[in-house]
């Protein structure tokens, strides 16, 4: 949801669409800078869970920030912003921070996953003690960006120090645009079970929801509705039943419009799901 008018606003907004959880940044995403959180943001947010009841709140990192560039000052300057990223985390009590990888942007995908790891290692240092958690998302691997095979999570978990703290958020367009077939009962099984067997499903913390407007393994990032694009709604049953991931938070990343009817839709339709359980 919108921060517009201050993070808290999120909240409320995501109360008219009826949800139990919600998706925010804690700056603007397209800004490397931002007015730090005073005393009284830190209060209105938490009064506004309190009015709401929406105490589920995870956060997604700045588009801007490049954890795997080669370029030591935009890498530098990545580093920074997401550290401060994750302070402001820790002072909304947000547990997880949501965050792309990265792209290579030429330099190789070993080097650019190297540069990842580097970069997380000293963000834990930074940021010790802290209860919000790097969160990684599988990526759909448009351009250079890193992180659309399990595979590059495994290596990123294998290069850093303290990989304990490393949480992972499953993104379904992203997996399905990076190439895993989760539109079948069978995709869905071997997806699921290459991710535990790689990363570990108890390392999931989030999933964002959904449906794909371009095809399989094409590696474009492109978000439908859920049941509107082409993986259509038999997926998104199959998750909502799968026992493992009750528990996680789950928000749509769809086009929001002024009165929310799509999401009230998607969510009603997803709540559905559950019935037949």
């Amino acid at each position: 949801m919108s921060i517009a008018g201050g993070v808290h606003q999120a909240l409320y907004r995501a109360q008219q669409a009826c949800c139990d959880a919600v998706q925010v940044f804690t700056k603007p995403s397209r800004q490397w800078q931002a007015k730090p959180l005073t005393a009284e943001d830190i209060a209105v947010f938490r009064e506004a869970q309190q009015a709401t009841g929406i105490t589920t709140v995870v956060a997604h990192d700045s588009y801007l920030l490049n954890l795997a560039a080669s370029d030591l000052t935009l890498w530098e300057k990545s580093l920074h912003a997401f550290i401060d990223e994750m302070e402001r985390c820790e002072a909304l009590h947000i547990e997880a921070l949501i965050a792309h990888p990265g792209a290579h942007v030429g330099a190789g995908e070993e080097v650019g996953l190297a540069n990842i790891a580097r970069a997380i290692d000293v963000v834990h240092n930074a940021c010790a003690g802290f209860h919000t958690r790097i969160t990684l998302e599988i990526t759909a691997g448009q351009g250079t960006c890193l992180g659309y095979r399990f595979a590059h999570m495994r290596e990123i978990l294998e290069r850093v120090r303290d990989s304990e703290r490393l949480r992972f958020c499953f993104d379904t367009q992203h997996a399905f645009a990076a190439g895993y077939d989760l539109s079948t009962a069978e995709g869905y099984e071997h997806t699921f079970a290459e991710f535990d067997e790689l990363i570990g499903l108890q390392r999931l913390a989030a999933f964002h929801l959904n449906d794909a407007k371009k095809d399989l393994g094409s590696r474009v990032d492109r978000h439908a509705h859920i049941g509107q694009g082409l993986l259509g709604p038999e997926p998104f049953r199959r998750l909502m039943q799968d026992r493992r991931f009750w528990g996680l938070p789950m928000c749509l990343e769809t086009p929001k419009s002024a009165d929310l009817h799509e999401d009230i839709e998607a969510l009603t339709l997803l709540r559905g799901f559950l019935q037949t359980v």
